[in-house]
C-alpha cells in the first residue's frame, strides 16, 4: 500500500468547523509537493456539512459514526483515528491545533509510535523532506524542524494555514459505524455562550487588559468588538481578577490566537500574553504607557488613555462602516 497523508477533521455540533477546512488545505499542499495521496477522517454522529470538504481539494473521506462519539472521547477517538491512520499506511497525520487537536495528537502519536510536532506555524519541503516551524520561548523565537520519523503527526496553529478552495472532485463518503467505542474519557456537554464567538477562531479580536481598572469597563472593549464585528478577548490579569471568563484569555495559559487584526486595550505585554497573539497579521495597541512591551509587537500603537480612545474608535468605526 503507498503512503498517505490523513487530514483529522474536527466537528463540534454535528458541524465541520473552521479549523476542518484549513487542515484539509494544508494536507492538500503537502500532497502535491510529495507526491502522495491525501485521504480525511472525521469522527462524530450526523454532520451536516460533510459535502464542504471537497471544495478544499480532498475527495476521499471516511466518517467513523456513532450516536455516542457526537461529542470528544480521549479514548474512543484516539483508537478510531490512530487505527484508520494503519489501515491506510498515513505516513503524516495534520490536525489543527485547538482544544481537541492538543489533547488528542499526543494520544495519536503515542499509539504508532510517531513523532510528534505541536502548534507548527508553517510548513514547506525541501529537498524531498517536509520542514516544520513552530514557535519556542514562548513566541521569542522560531524552531525548523525535520521530522525523520517512519510517521509524523503534526498540528497547525488555528488561523494561520487559510483555507483556499479549489475545483474539487465529488466526494467519496465513505460511512463506518463504530461498535461499543471506548468511552472511558469523554466530554458529556458543550457549553457555549450564546452570541459570542470563540476568540480561537475569530478573524478579529479586540482584547481587555488591567489597563481598563474594572470589569464594567469592558463594555468600552465590547463596543469596539460589536462595531468591528470582532471576538472579545482577556489578559490574564483580567481572568484572575475575574473580570472575564477564562474562554476569552489569549496568552500562554489561555488561548493561541493568530486573526488578521488583534487590538489591545490597556494590556501591558507580558511574555505570556505576546506568546498567544504575535502571530496575529496586524496588531493595535492602545496603552497610556509608551514604554509598554506590547508596542514592540505591534503594527500601529496609540499612546493614550483606553478611556479616551475607544469610544472615540468606536464612533468612527460606526460612521465608516454605517
Amino acid at each position: 500500500m503507498s503512503k498517505t497523508i490523513l487530514a483529522v477533521l474536527e466537528q463540534r455540533e454535528n458541524k465541520l468547523k473552521k479549523s476542518a477546512f484549513e487542515v484539509a488545505t494544508t494536507a492538500v499542499s503537502l500532497s502535491k509537493d510529495l507526491g502522495i495521496e491525501t485521504k480525511a477522517v472525521v469522527v462524530g454522529n450526523e454532520i451536516g456539512n460533510l459535502d464542504d470538504i471537497s471544495k478544499y481539494g480532498i475527495a476521499d473521506v471516511t466518517h467513523f459514526k456513532n450516536a455516542d462519539l457526537a461529542n470528544y472521547s480521549s479514548t474512543a477517538y484516539t483508537d478510531v483515528v490512530a487505527g484508520f491512520a494503519k489501515e491506510t499506511d498515513a505516513e503524516y497525520i495534520i490536525f489543527a491545533d485547538t482544544a481537541l487537536g492538543k489533547d488528542l495528537a499526543p494520544r495519536v502519536a503515542v499509539k504508532l509510535n510517531a513523532g510528534c510536532f505541536i502548534d507548527c506555524v508553517d510548513i514547506k519541503t525541501s529537498d524531498g523532506s517536509v520542514v516544520v516551524t513552530r514557535p519556542i520561548y514562548a513566541g521569542k523565537a522560531l524552531m525548523e524542524l525535520t521530522p525523520k520519523s517512519e510517521i509524523k503527526v503534526i498540528s497547525i496553529r488555528p488561523n494561520v494555514f487559510k483555507p483556499q478552495e479549489v475545483d474539487g472532485d465529488s466526494l467519496n463518503l465513505v460511512t463506518k459505524e463504530v461498535a461499543s467505542p471506548d468511552l472511558s474519557t469523554r466530554v458529556t456537554e458543550f457549553k457555549k455562550s450564546e452570541g459570542k464567538m470563540d476568540v480561537a477562531e475569530a478573524d478579529i479580536i479586540v482584547s481587555g487588559g488591567r489597563g481598563l481598572k474594572a470589569p464594567e469597563n469592558f463594555k468600552l472593549v465590547e463596543e469596539l468588538a460589536d462595531a468591528l464585528g470582532a471576538a472579545v478577548g482577556a489578559s490574564r490579569a483580567a481572568v484572575d481578577a475575574g473580570w472575564r471568563p477564562h474562554r476569552e484569555q489569549v496568552g500562554q495559559t489561555g488561548k493561541t490566537v493568530s486573526p488578521s487584526l488583534y487590538v489591545a486595550c490597556g494590556i501591558s505585554g507580558a511574555i505570556q500574553h505576546l506568546a498567544g497573539m504575535s502571530s496575529s497579521k496586524y496588531i493595535v495597541a492602545i496603552n497610556k504607557d509608551k514604554e509598554a512591551p506590547i508596542f514592540s509587537v505591534a503594527d500601529y500603537g496609540i499612546a493614550g488613555d483606553v478611556f479616551e480612545i475607544l469610544p472615540e474608535l468606536t464612533k468612527e468605526i460606526i460612521k465608516i462602516k454605517g
